[in-house]
């Protein structure tokens, strides 16, 4: 017999429930900080590399002390892609350095470093805050959704599936639509969820 949606919902949570930005040693909140180092993960895991070297990407940048938009925009160079090397995110170091740099200087300068600001201007739209999310050098459509993704909870947004958590739905045998999901799982567990569906998808 199959196992009900529900079912299989829990177990994926159980196996893979653990956003990326946890991941990442991000904890997660409605504050300029936390939200700046998504926005980082975010164009770090738009990239053509594996998740799990973005992750460490991040995670190395934090080590380094680049935590904030300032101090992201007051480092040197060289040192962003030292910290990026020592992940393994090669290919890429360079140039998202110097794209970490320009979103940072970016943030500071349209929203005073606080994303919060983007979030108002925004509203409960998503459509809009893709589109806001967009304007940052690296953050591109899927950067956008990741984003909004991990951040659909602290920000009380409507249930957000990107293409390959919907992706991992389907290999999952779950329906690959974003309200059928979200009322799969507590509105709490929305983002765990759904990068657990994304892990589902990366699965060999």
């Amino acid at each position: 017999m199959a196992k009900p949606p529900a079912r299989i919902a829990g177990d994926l949570l159980d196996e893979h429930g653990t956003t990326y930005a946890q991941q990442a040693g991000i904890r997660l909140a409605d504050r300029p900080a936390p939200l700046f180092q998504l926005l980082v993960l975010a164009n770090l895991l738009s990239a053509r590399i594996g998740a799990d070297i973005a992750v460490a990407a991040a995670r190395e940048l934090w080590a380094a002390g680049l935590t904030t938009p300032a101090r992201m925009r007051d480092s040197g160079r060289a040192e962003r892609v030292a910290a990026l090397g020592r992940a393994g995110y090669r290919r890429y170091d360079e140039s998202t350095a110097t794209r970490l740099r320009a979103m940072s200087e970016q943030l500071l300068a349209d929203y005073r470093g606080d994303l919060r600001r983007l979030r108002a201007d925004g509203g409960a739209d998503l459509a809009a805050l893709g589109r806001l999310l967009q304007a940052f050098p690296g953050i591109g459509p899927a950067g956008a959704q990741i984003f909004l993704r991990e951040a659909q909870g602290v920000w009380s947004l409507e249930p957000v599936f990107d293409a390959k958590a919907l992706e991992g739905a389907r290999r999952a045998g779950l329906p690959a639509d974003p309200e059928a999901l979200a009322g799969l799982v507590a509105p709490a567990d929305r983002a765990r969820f759904a990068a657990a569906l994304v892990r589902r998808a990366l699965q060999k």
